[in-house]
């Protein structure tokens, strides 16, 4: 087994690389100049210097506007979530003590702190989108990418870091009977991130789709304007909804569930005698998520070299791709991971006498393996690319009505592969580990949740960059290349919402059998 301090830099050290990363990104994303691109302009002869120069201008304009508007709505929710945490963390005082009101605290403001960081990187690329697809589609998608790793890493990064100084700021400043009473105070911090994940998915959520439907309402019926023509006032509001629903509040989301399953995780293996008295098995759910750090920061290097983006097919492929490599290179490393941290045998209680490292490491891989079938699945039912989308565009030539009918008939069949998927992995999960083995799966299933942040921010990023190129005016060319990158957006932001679900199936039976093994709940009856 590898000792402290060897558990501890792999924590650190991947988190750290991560925001590292971020920040590196995010410097990137800034170093692109929004100039009209002065010199293709001038051999293309396409508009005319002056004309350039106002579009870019326009193109601020409006970006600024969309960035204004997705700030006021996050400082007012967060207003709320302010007096909402203050409120319930004197509740919780009093109920459950300073500790896991102090865990509740450090897990929301963590959660918050991601999600702005998320909507900050995300309308500040959108424009640098939209400018650089003026100039072709390989730096649309690459800037597009830049923003949404900015998100996926920092949020992962940051989760793993906070909860690593909490555990230890927990050891070194509050007294506890043993290391479960402890984890059951940590595990305040995926309350934290839940609560926060409420009001942001939900609020950003109803948001961004009223927002949708009312410009179109506004605009298409009323006047018959296109999509995101400049004289609909409420196309920037539909922008704005992209990021606080699809940036702001996916986040909230996938933070609350990585930090639940860990969470549930650290119960369960304090609650165990083989691993509790090891540092590195009781770190075993947090080395999961940080070793899933640097597997992301692999993904993005391997990624543009087998997955080169420069026609609209390719969009599709490198943002798949992003998925496929990042499972099959988290596949060996859990394995290891598994190997050097896990005792070669170990109880997890009544039933699960004789649980296998090699046991652990299967209920990742269920997880792991899962999250990309259900990826797969969304897909095949989202994309432009395949039957079921065609399929409802031909309905929709006889009526409204039978799109509708057509469209909600796949949205039930798009669930049947995906439950069973989850049935299976919490079958086996449960089978070989117990409850132990579904919160591996959940971890598992987020293993990979760096990167499906990254696509899942691609979307709102290239939504909103074919909003700008349609306001500011930019040639219709233009406006057909971020149609491009936003058609394979749509379907990674449903890809997104798929690990959610997924993940929150998982993460909400593993709560549930956290709390009924620290309650002495065994095969149904109370131990008396």
């Amino acid at each position: 087994m590898l000792d402290v301090s060897s558990v501890n830099a792999l924590i650190v050290v991947p988190s750290l690389l991560g925001v590292i990363w971020s920040a590196k990104e995010w410097i990137a994303v800034a170093a692109v100049k929004i100039d009209g691109h002065p010199d293709l302009l001038a051999k293309q002869d396409a508009l005319s210097a002056k004309k350039a120069k106002d579009t870019v201008e326009e193109m601020i304009k409006i970006a600024t506007t969309i960035q204004l508007g997705a700030m006021s709505f996050l400082m007012a929710e967060y207003l709320y979530m302010a007096v909402y945490i203050v409120l319930f963390s004197v509740v919780l005082i009093y109920f459950t003590g300073v500790p896991t009101t102090v865990a509740f605290v450090v897990g929301a403001v963590t959660s918050i702190l991601c999600g702005w960081i998320g909507m900050k990187i995300a309308v500040f690329t959108n424009v640098r989108t939209a400018h650089e697809c003026w100039k072709d589609l390989g730096s649309g998608y690459k800037v597009a990418i830049q923003g949404g790793c900015v998100m996926g890493l920092s949020l992962v990064s940051l989760g793993i870091l906070a909860l690593w100084i909490l555990i230890n700021c927990f050891q070194k400043y509050f007294t506890f009977e043993d290391s479960k009473e402890m984890f059951e105070a940590i595990a305040g911090y995926g309350l934290g991130g839940s609560s926060v994940a409420l009001f942001g998915r939900v609020g950003g959520g109803i948001y961004t789709k009223a927002a949708d439907v009312g410009a179109d309402l506004s605009g298409k019926n009323d006047y018959g304007l296109e999509e995101d023509d400049y004289r609909n006032p409420a196309c920037i509001a539909d922008n704005v909804g992209d990021n606080v629903g699809d940036i702001a509040g996916m986040g909230a989301d996938l933070f609350g569930s990585f930090a639940e399953a860990t969470c549930a995780a650290l119960v369960l293996a304090a609650a165990t005698e083989g691993l509790k008295d090891h540092w590195c098995s009781l770190m075993y759910p947090l080395l999961v998520s940080s070793t899933g750090v640097v597997v992301g920061l692999l993904t993005l290097l391997i990624t543009p070299c087998v997955y080169p983006v420069k026609d609209q097919p390719d969009v599709e492929k490198a943002l798949k791709g992003i998925l496929v490599i990042s499972t099959v290179l988290m596949t060996p490393v859990v394995v290891a991971l598994s190997m050097y941290c896990l005792p070669e045998e170990f109880s997890m209680g009544p039933g699960f006498e004789h649980v296998k490292w090699w046991y652990c490491a299967t209920s990742i891989m269920m997880g792991l393996w899962s999250g990309l079938l259900i990826g797969f699945v969304t897909e095949y039912y989202t994309s432009h690319s395949y039957a079921p989308v065609r399929e409802i565009a031909e309905t929709q030539k006889q009526s409204a009505a039978t799109g509708i009918i057509y469209g909600l008939a796949l949205g039930y069949l798009s669930c049947i592969v995906p439950v069973l998927a989850l049935g299976v992995t919490i079958l086996v999960a449960h089978s070989i580990c117990g409850m132990f083995g579904v919160a591996l799966a959940a971890l598992g299933m987020l293993g990979t949740m760096t990167m499906a942040l990254t696509i899942d921010a691609y979307g709102p990023i290239s939504d909103n960059a074919g909003g700008i190129a349609e306001m500011a005016g930019l040639p219709e060319t233009v406006r057909g290349l971020t149609d491009c990158l936003d058609a394979a957006g749509n379907t990674t932001a449903a890809i997104g919402k798929g690990f959610a679900i997924g993940s929150a199936a998982l993460v909400s039976l593993a709560l549930f059998g956290a709390f009924c093994v620290r309650a002495h709940v065994t095969h149904g009856l109370r131990d008396r």
